[in-house]
């Protein structure tokens, strides 16, 4: 069998306003936006394999099973006057396979994101959902 579209959407709840936010495709921004106080959402377009491996220009990969995708902030989104440089990495590779097989079936997946860390700034590292993953 062919690999299967599917949308994977990762809503920041809060992000920081007037900080600029991006997907990684590849090594560079994506499709940058600028936080004005309400959540922000980027569906990000990937494919399941039939194994259940996530692939694409999206998808970073760390050993044999993790995957996840790169949310980019400040100067790494392409905000050269932003005072923070930052990435908030979401590991992807652990959605429930049950969740997968609504995926497959069209429903889009979202994980819902904090966007400030505990001091108030854009947060970073690898980021967990405030929310499990869910169909939409």
């Amino acid at each position: 069998m062919a690999d299967t579209p599917i949308t994977l959407r990762l809503t920041i709840a809060d992000p920081v306003p007037g900080v600029r936010y991006s997907l990684q495709k590849d090594d560079a921004p994506f499709e940058p936006v600028t936080a004005a106080g309400a959540a922000l959402s980027f569906d990000v377009p990937v494919r399941l394999s039939d194994d259940n491996r996530f692939l694409g220009p999206f998808v970073r990969r760390e050993g044999p099973a993790r995957r996840f995708v790169y949310i980019r902030i400040g100067t790494s989104a392409g905000d050269h006057a932003s005072p923070w440089s930052r990435r908030a990495k979401i590991d992807i590779h652990d959605i429930p396979p049950a969740l997968l097989e609504q995926a497959r079936a069209g429903r889009t997946l979202e994980a819902v994101l904090p966007g400030r860390g505990k001091d108030g700034s854009p947060t970073c590292a690898t980021v967990r959902p405030v929310l499990p993953w869910r169909a939409l």
